[in-house]
């Protein structure tokens, strides 16, 4: 049964404030998150496997999968249900070997010479893409130029694998993203800066026609 990455949480330790990302996680699943990232660019590995442990602790009896930025040590330290690299981790092949084949690996592209790269892969390499970022972002600070909802669109024609779009998207602007043929949209500050992150989820859920 393949995992449902509509709703795609990724997670900023900064953004969620004294609230902190474990109970910003569980109010966002209560609101309708049906995936989580667990993304933090300055924890170490033993914090951020002691902050996976304990996410697993909420998300696994709902059934939610959690996902590791990046680091697929912790990922499988854990045992996390997957991991999504970027262009410059882990060859995603390599991973796959690693991982094997029930583990989730997702891979971020952001132009046409990568999703062309991703597309020669062998068959079930990947299970997903994160395409974008589609609008402007304020949350990584290395994100490439968005590439607008043209762009998402003739990204996610390109491939029969799940498309999630990445990248400045909100409440106000998640319907024109759905619109382009996503299966996935992946949001941070809309739900981790939320004053009540459930709400939060909520209304995205509900921007999907």
């Amino acid at each position: 049964m393949k995992p449902d990455l509509s709703l795609y949480l990724v997670t900023d330790s900064t953004l969620c404030g004294e609230r902190g990302v474990l109970a910003t996680v569980e109010a966002a699943v209560q609101g309708g998150v049906s995936a989580v990232q667990l993304r933090d660019k300055h924890a170490s590995a033993r914090e951020l496997s002691q902050l996976a442990l304990a996410l697993l602790e909420i998300l696994r009896d709902r059934g939610v999968p959690l996902l590791i930025n990046d680091r697929l040590d912790v990922a499988l330290a854990v045992g996390a249900d997957g991991v999504h690299l970027g262009q410059s981790d882990i060859d995603v092949e390599v991973a796959r070997i690693i991982a094997g084949p029930d583990f989730l690996i997702g891979l971020s592209v952001c132009q046409s010479e990568e999703m062309t790269e991703a597309l020669s892969l062998p068959s079930k390499t990947l299970d997903y893409l994160g395409i974008g970022p589609i609008f402007t972002t304020s949350t990584k600070m290395d994100a490439h130029l968005p590439i607008g909802l043209k762009g998402a669109t003739e990204l996610r024609h390109s491939t029969h694998l799940p498309c999630i779009g990445i990248g400045g998207i909100n409440s106000k602007n998640a319907a024109s993203a759905w619109s382009t043929g996503l299966d996935g949209i992946a949001v941070a500050s809309a739900i981790c800066a939320a004053n009540d992150p459930k709400s939060a989820a909520e209304l995205l859920r509900r921007s999907r026609q």
